[in-house]
């Protein structure tokens, strides 16, 4: 069976529409030309006109054609959250080809306690080039286990990425040995990372009137630093109403502290109206272009003037087209994340013309020395020599703006975190953004259509500085 996403002409949704709203029944006939009859399972809909997620197998799809030439059925498909994250393509193995014997402990302590630290994921590359080595997570104990034989190793690049108020190490060419402890540094709220150093002095009145979505894994609701006004939960079989984090890597809630944080570290635009839409099950890390489209449609339905997207990676989709299409002619101005596949182009949804791209930069000097924003610095390097834009960014044409998405410390649900990616870097310019717009109430009292769409591009383009890095790296530069 294949689940696909189906829209067309009024009479064949509100049909569908019908049998979905009736209880207890999910299915729905309609009949071709010749008078065959096509029973298809309507599992969800946007709205009552709107896209359908049906289920279907393909004998069913092609039937489904015939009855309704104008339908057009598109299969469901998955993003991920634009977050970079080291990992290991490839087992260490003996010149045989066969998996290393043999393991080697470490344990993982925090500097400032001295107590293990569980839950954080370790990656020991033997070949940072061919992404070869072992990694794995550390236990309530702070231990994890490696696969790379014998007791004492040497290692290209090795990566301790602590999840909550910790930095996460980077180390190169280093040599490990069983039982060995490594400590990690504490974070602290007022350390001025890449996104404090481009947007300082900030303010709890920047941004305000100004309503802005995070598409994403949802916000924590209960974080001190957060104020979330409302938002939706879109993913098919769950509740509309659990808009919270997903319990996975609190990925969401870091994205909307980096607009809206009302604590230290501060987000770049606090006085923004904070809505959540989550696009990821609990526990995952796959949205479907189904649950991203309906987030769109209530994101435009509830009055956002913003939403900032960082995911991506899949092929173009019709359905995610449409309803990017559907927001600027609703006059709402959507941010996504480039991707993080290293010089890779501009990936999809932001490679859409009518989304703003946002590549990601850093800053050497904004993260302690041995961390892991460490491992991203690369050419080109911009004006300020300082500046870079990361090594794992994807570039293009289709790039719109860069942020400083680099060792970001922002919020996550029990704490504070730091993490790096496209998917910093987009909130960050979405948050700018939601400055420019607040300090243009022209633009926010304007009929919402494409022309209010076309007037807050001018202006977060004008109040853009470019850094010197070119315009496939940076596009129009960092918002202002």
């Amino acid at each position: 069976m294949a689940t696909t996403a189906a829209s067309g002409p009024a009479k064949f949704l509100a049909s569908l529409q019908a049998s979905f709203d009736s209880p207890g029944s999910s299915r729905t006939a309609v009949k071709s030309a010749s008078g065959a009859t096509v029973s298809v399972t309507v599992v969800d809909s946007i709205e009552n006109t709107g896209a359908k997620l049906v289920k279907c197998n393909p004998d069913e799809v092609a039937a489904l054609r015939a009855a309704e030439p104008g339908v057009r059925v598109v299969p469901v498909v998955y993003f991920k959250p634009a977050l970079h994250r080291p990992e290991i393509e490839q087992k260490v193995r003996t010149a045989a080809g066969k998996a290393v014997a043999g393991k080697l402990t470490l344990t993982i302590v925090s500097a400032k306690t001295g107590k293990p630290v569980a839950g954080v994921f370790v990656v020991a590359f033997t070949s940072f080039a061919n992404r070869e080595g072992a990694q794995g997570t550390t236990n309530s104990k702070g231990q994890v286990s490696l696969a790379l034989g014998g007791t004492k190793k040497k290692i290209d690049r090795l990566y301790i990425l602590a999840d909550l108020n910790l930095w996460p190490a980077m180390l190169k060419n280093v040599t490990i040995s069983n039982g060995q402890v490594i400590k990690l540094q504490d974070l602290d709220p007022k350390f001025t990372d890449c996104v404090r150093h481009f947007y300082p002095k900030t303010t709890l009145e920047m941004g305000a009137g100004v309503r802005v979505g995070v598409v994403d894994t949802g916000i924590a609701l209960n974080h001190p630093n957060l104020v979330v006004e409302g938002g939706q939960n879109t993913v098919t079989g769950e509740k509309p109403d659990d808009f919270g984090d997903n319990g996975g890597s609190g990925h969401g809630t870091h994205c909307a502290g980096i607009i809206a944080s009302r604590k230290a570290p501060m987000g770049v635009a606090p006085g923004v109206i904070l809505r959540s839409y989550r696009v990821f099950g609990k526990n995952s890390d796959g949205a479907s272009n189904f649950a991203i489209a309906k987030a769109i449609d209530a994101g435009v339905s509830e009055g956002c003037d913003i939403l900032s997207m960082s995911l991506g990676g899949g092929d173009a989709d019709t359905l995610t087209e449409e309803a990017i299409a559907n927001a600027r002619a609703a006059g709402v101005l959507i941010f996504a994340a480039n991707g993080n596949d290293e010089r890779q182009p501009v990936s999809f949804p932001a490679a859409n013309h009518f989304c703003q791209a946002v590549s990601a930069m850093g800053r050497t000097g904004t993260y302690p020395p041995k961390t892991e924003p460490s491992g991203s610095v690369a050419k080109p390097f911009g004006t300020d020599k300082k500046n870079f834009i990361a090594d794992f960014s994807n570039i293009g044409d289709d790039t719109d703006f860069t942020g400083p998405g680099v060792g970001v410390i922002s919020t996550v649900p029990k704490g504070l975190g730091v993490m790096s990616g496209t998917s910093m870097a987009c909130p960050a310019e979405a948050g700018a953004a939601a400055r420019v717009i607040a300090a243009n109430p022209t633009i926010v009292e304007m009929t919402r259509n494409a022309d209010r769409w076309a007037a807050m591009v001018q202006a977060v383009s004008g109040n853009a500085k470019k850094l010197g890095f070119g315009a496939i790296f940076e596009g129009q530069g960092m918002i202002r």
